[in-house]
C-alpha cells in the first residue's frame, strides 16, 4: 500500500546470508540515478552479453527450435524433440528488462528448464519496447502473442491452448497480468494458468518496499520510475493510468485464471506483487503466492546454487506439474 511522504522508511529485510555477497556487489557496481535517456546505454550493456544460439538452445538434444511471428510479433518456438501422445502444454513467455531491454531469446532460458523438466513446450515472444514504443504497443504485443499461442500457433506447433501457461517475470510479469486483464474484457481467450515472477505492477512506485529498498542496485526505486516512464511519459504516476498498463490499478481482478506469484522480501516489487494476489482472493480467485525470505530481485538467476533459490524453483516447477495436470 502506499506509504505516507512524511512517515519514516524502517530499513529493509537482510539479505539471505548466501545471497548478500551478491547484493552487495550489485550495490556497488550498479548506478545510483536512472532516467530514460539512458536507456541506449543500457541496451549496449546488455547486447555486450553473448546471444543466445539455437546451438545453446539445442546443445542436448532435448529440443528444437523455430521462430516464427504472432500476426507480426517475433516469437520463438522450443519443442521437446522426444515424440509426445498429444498436443503440448505451453509456456507462453514474456521476458524481463523493466520495458526497456529484452528480447525473445534472452528471456526464454529459465523457462525452459522448466519445460524441459516438464516435457513442455515454450513460446517465447519479442514484444515492442518502450520508450520508442509506449503504451499500448508492448501489451497489446503481449495479448496478439498469447491469441496466437492459443490458435494459429497451437495448431501449427503441436500445442495445447487448454493447457497453456502465460509466464512472464518482472517486467514481463506486470504485462502478462496487463493481457490477461485485456484479453478477458475484450471477452477473448485467456490462457490456464498466469505465472507472475516478481512481477513489475504498480507505477505509482510508493509502497513501503519500493521505499525500504531505494539505493539497493537491482531495479530499485529510482530504476522503476525510469521503466515507468519510458512505458507511460508524463503520465506516470499520475490519476489516469489503464490498469492495462499497471495491472495494480485495476478495480476488479475477478475473472483471472489461478495465478502463481512470488517476490523476494527485499525487492522493490514486494508489496504491489502480495497486494496484488490478496486482491485476486478478495475477488474470489486463485492464487499461490511466494514470499520468499531474504531474497532479491533476480537472486534466483544471479545465484541459483542458493538453498533459497533452488527452493524457489521447486515449488514453480511443483505448481506448473499440479496446473496442467502432470505426474510427479
Amino acid at each position: 500500500m502506499p506509504v505516507p511522504p512524511d512517515e519514516p522508511t524502517p530499513p529493509a529485510p537482510p539479505y539471505d546470508p548466501e545471497l548478500a555477497g551478491a547484493a552487495a556487489e550489485l550495490r556497488r557496481t550498479t548506478p545510483e540515478t536512472a532516467e530514460v535517456d539512458m536507456v541506449p546505454a543500457l541496451r549496449e550493456a546488455v547486447a555486450a552479453y553473448p546471444e543466445v544460439t539455437d546451438e545453446q538452445l539445442t546443445a542436448d538434444g532435448a529440443c528444437e527450435v523455430a521462430e516464427d511471428e504472432a500476426e507480426g510479433v517475433p516469437v520463438l518456438v522450443c519443442r521437446p524433440t522426444a515424440p509426445a501422445p498429444g498436443p503440448l502444454p505451453v509456456l507462453c513467455v514474456l521476458h524481463g528488462g523493466g520495458m526497456i531491454v529484452g528480447d525473445c531469446r534472452q528471456g526464454v532460458l529459465d523457462p525452459l528448464t522448466y519445460a524441459r523438466a516438464l516435457g513442455c513446450a515454450v513460446v517465447s515472444v519479442g514484444y515492442r519496447l518502450a520508450p520508442e514504443h509506449p503504451h499500448p504497443a508492448p501489451v497489446e504485443d503481449c495479448l496478439t502473442a498469447l491469441a496466437w499461442t492459443l490458435g494459429k500457433g497451437a495448431a501449427a506447433h503441436g500445442l495445447d491452448p487448454g493447457r497453456t501457461v502465460l509466464h512472464g517475470t518482472s517486467a514481463g510479469g506486470g504485462l502478462a497480468a496487463g493481457a490477461a486483464l485485456l484479453a478477458r474484457d475484450r471477452g477473448a481467450s485467456l490462457p490456464a494458468a498466469l505465472m507472475l515472477l516478481s512481477p513489475m505492477l504498480d507505477d505509482r512506485n510508493d509502497t513501503l518496499s519500493a521505499r525500504q529498498l531505494a539505493g539497493s542496485g537491482v531495479w530499485d526505486r529510482a530504476a522503476n520510475a525510469a521503466g515507468w516512464a519510458a512505458l507511460l511519459g508524463e503520465a506516470a504516476g499520475g490519476p489516469d493510468v489503464p490498469p492495462y498498463a499497471a495491472p495494480a490499478r485495476a478495480r476488479d481482478l475477478a475473472g483471472l485464471p489461478p495465478l502463481y506469484l512470488d517476490v523476494g522480501s527485499a525487492e522493490t516489487f514486494r508489496d504491489e506483487g502480495t497486494a496484488f494476489a490478496s486482491r485476486v482472493w478478495a475477488a474470489g480467485g486463485e492464487a499461490e503466492l511466494h514470499v520468499w525470505p531474504g531474497a532479491f530481485h533476480g537472486s534466483d538467476g544471479l545465484v541459483p546454487g542458493a538453498r533459497i533459490s533452488r527452493a524457489a524453483r521447486a515449488a514453480r516447477l511443483g505448481w506448473l506439474r499440479r496446473v496442467l495436470g502432470l505426474p510427479g
